[in-house]
């Protein structure tokens, strides 16, 4: 489980960036399909896209599915205004995880770095994807960053 805050002011809605399990192995997992960018490496490049808009960025990684629910569960107390998750594996087969996103009614956009679609088929459902503003999958970390991009724009539209 690993967590990341930036410096931001707190009074602006922060980005959650929710990575699932098996995403801290990012940079040594399987590298022809999830690149060489290590989890460290995104959130860096993601942390810098928003401090440049002062707008705060959290981060955290679980393989834990109940410890990413209790995280959903408290971002609101924590100023999140807007999530960016790749759910990993529990894309597939997490009811629960989709019912802690919509009961925090927080906004969402699903996240893969891999063409979940070009794969086996049972990656091609997600059990998120009806309930995001938006997926994003196959652009590999683009990806992640298209996602805090948007997300950028939504929060300033919105305050």
């Amino acid at each position: 489980m690993t967590a990341s805050k930036s410096s931001a002011a707190s009074s602006v809605p922060s980005i959650l960036v929710l990575h699932g399990p098996n995403l801290n192995l990012l940079g040594t997992r399987e590298p022809t399909i999830y690149g060489h960018d290590s989890l460290a490496d995104i959130n860096a490049r993601l942390d810098g896209l928003t401090q440049a808009a002062g707008v705060p960025f959290l981060s955290f990684q679980s393989n834990s599915e109940g410890v990413l629910i209790d995280f959903i569960h408290t971002a609101p107390q924590k100023g999140v205004g807007f999530v960016v998750i790749n759910p990993g594996g529990l894309t597939h087969t997490s009811v629960a995880l989709r019912d802690a996103l919509s009961g925090v009614a927080l906004p969402f956009i699903e996240v893969h770095l891999s063409n979940i679609h070009a794969r086996e088929p049972f990656r091609h459902r997600s059990m998120l994807a009806d309930q995001a503003i938006g997926v994003i999958t196959g652009l590999g970390v683009r990806g992640y960053e298209f996602a805090v991009m948007w997300a950028l724009e939504f929060l300033q539209k919105r305050s």
